[in-house]
């Protein structure tokens, strides 16, 4: 999954699917059974010294989905549900899975929820979340505070939260004047509890499945990326 924020980005791949995402838009590939792809801004964008800000999350997928068929879907940033606190000081946008009923346009085999949270100086938010769901916070810009004990966090740092039914995050009052809210990502889902064996870009079950990967990549099944891909 790529999430841009700002800037734009250029996706292909072998099963077909492919796209421009732009600011607020996601991309979200499942590799399933294998593929080749390649993602990057634009040359344009590139030679002119443009920026591009975003991030990039891996969901690992349970062994009874390990093989299932590839799929791309993109996701627009007018389609992400949109929410506020009760007091106006935090915009949630609701990626993936849902909030208090509340469903994200992103569809995931291991149930997600992935929400990008902008609070005001000051402003505070309780979520209600899933007990059954693991739960972290990453800072993309500001500080602030997380958890009931608001444990102080900034940029570039996460915060993982322990067992219970809510996320609590805080802006700090004052913040820099480059970063004037406090912008975090709440990311949670429901535990795998399997073995995890990765190398490279393949993640897998064991190494076995592994040197399968491997040999499936050297031997042309994953497919070929369009030669006018970016």
């Amino acid at each position: 999954m790529a999430y841009l924020i700002d800037g734009t980005f250029i996706h292909q791949d072998s099963n077909g699917g492919g796209g421009t995402i732009r600011n607020g838009d996601t991309q979200w590939m499942t590799a399933g059974s294998g593929l080749l792809h390649i993602e990057a801004p634009p040359e344009s964008l590139v030679m002119s010294g443009g920026l591009f800000h975003g991030l990039q999350l891996w969901v690992n997928l349970p062994a009874a989905d390990k093989m299932m068929d590839p799929r791309y879907q993109d996701i627009r940033g007018g389609q992400v549900q949109l929410l506020t606190s009760h007091d106006g000081g935090a915009l949630l946008r609701v990626i993936a899975g849902s909030l208090d009923g509340h469903e994200g346009p992103g569809i995931t085999h291991t149930p997600i929820t992935m929400i990008h949270a902008t609070l005001r100086p000051g402003a505070e938010v309780t979520l209600p979340w899933r007990e059954d769901f693991n739960g972290l916070a990453y800072v993309l810009a500001g500080r602030g505070a997380a958890g009931p004990d608001r444990r102080p966090v900034h940029m570039g740092q996460t915060a993982v939260f322990g067992a219970g039914s809510s996320l609590t995050v805080r802006a700090d009052e004052s913040q820099d004047s480059n970063t004037p809210d406090l912008e975090v990502v709440l990311l949670g889902g429901r535990p795998i509890r399997e073995p995890m064996a990765h190398y490279g870009p393949f993640v897998m079950n064991s190494h076995a499945e592994l040197k399968q990967a491997f040999e499936d990549f050297q031997s042309g099944r994953l497919g070929t990326v369009p030669a006018d891909a970016v």
